[in-house]
């Protein structure tokens, strides 16, 4: 028999699966759009900035709301938001002027950056409850369940990025989008019929100071997750997909490429637990493994910079090969950083915790998403991959701070 604690991990993970799927197929929808449609890098980078920066004030609203509210009210709350972004973006006319079809991409954009945010904080949250609740498990087994939830996520984010590109060769932009927003209202429907709706509510912050007062480790962690997805999405968002277009390959090839790679970078992240030791109280060995994984991922771009200075031949095979190994390292950063915020997060305000660890994800993906344009319009994939390996080197400054002892979390 399965137990509610399980039974709940279970729905929250459904749930998140149908949401990434249709997020990560909107990214490559609108990417391979407008650049077809002759967009410059800074102008595509542009069409994403809302959409990461609405997720850093959905993060700290959202953690909030889901303590006060309940979690399974704010999965709700983050599928219905998708749904409605879904529809504004479909409404786009071919018609407009440029200004204009850039400014609703825009708005309907981060109409979805708030649901993506909301429903991260409010699944990743529905976690740590389950495992409190669920007594008998170990911090072992909240390492594997948070492993296996962020891996799959990000494999179906992958398969999202096939789906895009599906999507828009056989039914086209607004067909793709109608579709998606149908889909979701699926998964709403199950959530609504199936997950009990006050799970996670608790007392909640009464004031900013106090919502924003963490402990030292979630700070360092916070600081350490901005300058870690800054530095994945410097390259990710715009550099790696034109320069591969750039150098001959065709969208499907890229779309192709960049499914596979966060698919496999999610079943690493997935298997995660088996690549790094274990203690007893949680903290003493995954911490060092998160300080060694940070160094050994800003060596990565340095290295591929280097390749690309060169101008090596078959520079494209030698950039694949490089993210090959990027998106292993970066796989088990991401998930000893997820596994981390809940084992420094407290039970009862745990979606609050999650939600300004999050908001720190946002600013990094925002500042991220920003350089990626501005850096490959400057000087190529070589300049953002020098920006990527600059903040990889904060990131694991950013990491030597992290406590490796629970007294250390709370001191007086």
């Amino acid at each position: 028999m399965v137990v509610p604690a399980v039974r709940n991990y279970m729905i929250v993970t459904a749930a998140y699966w149908g949401f990434t799927l249709t997020d990560g197929a909107l990214r490559m929808l609108v990417l391979l759009h407008f650049y077809k449609l002759g967009y410059s890098p800074f102008t595509l980078s542009f069409l994403f900035l809302l959409y990461e920066a609405a997720g850093i004030l959905a993060n700290l609203v959202g953690g909030w709301l889901a303590t006060r509210f309940g979690i399974a009210r704010m999965l709700c709350v983050g599928l219905v938001t998708q749904i409605v972004g879904f529809v504004l973006l479909s409404q786009l006319d071919p018609n407009w002027t440029a200004a204009m079809s850039v400014a609703w991409v825009v708005l309907a954009q981060g109409v979805c950056g708030v649901a993506k945010d909301l429903t991260k904080t409010a699944s990743k949250s529905a976690i740590k409850i389950t495992q409190a609740e669920a007594k008998s498990q170990s911090n072992g087994q909240l390492f594997k369940w948070v492993a296996w939830f962020t891996g799959s996520k990000n494999a179906m984010k992958g398969f999202g990025f096939f789906l895009g590109g599906l999507l828009l060769q056989s039914v086209g932009f607004q067909g793709s989008l109608l579709a998606m927003a149908g889909l979701l209202a699926l998964v709403l429907v199950g959530v609504i019929s199936s997950l009990p709706p006050m799970i996670g509510k608790s007392k909640a912050s009464k004031s900013a100071k106090e919502l924003f007062a963490k402990s030292p480790g979630l700070n360092a962690l916070a600081a350490a997750r901005v300058v870690l997805f800054g530095a994945r999405d410097v390259w990710f968002v715009v550099g790696v997909p034109v320069f591969l277009y750039s150098v001959g390959w065709n969208f499907t090839m890229v779309g192709a490429f960049l499914a596979s790679w966060t698919i496999g970078y999610g079943l690493v992240q997935a298997l995660a637990p088996h690549l790094v030791k274990r203690s007893q109280d949680g903290l003493s060995k995954e911490v060092p493994a998160a300080r060694s994984w940070s160094f050994f991922l800003a060596v990565v771009p340095v290295a591929m910079a280097l390749t690309v200075w060169l101008n090596v031949p078959h520079l494209a095979w030698w950039v694949v090969a490089g993210l090959a190994v990027f998106g292993f390292a970066f796989a088990v950063n991401s998930s000893v950083h997820s596994y981390l915020v809940l084992a420094y997060a407290g039970s009862e305000k745990a979606a609050e915790d999650v939600g300004f660890y999050y908001a720190a994800n946002a600013v990094g993906r925002f500042f991220g998403t920003l350089m990626s344009g501005v850096l490959y319009q400057w000087g190529g994939l070589l300049y953002a991959l020098l920006g990527s390996a600059v903040m990889l080197g904060l990131c694991w400054v950013a990491t030597l701070r992290l406590p490796t002892q629970p007294t250390a979390l709370n001191p007086p």
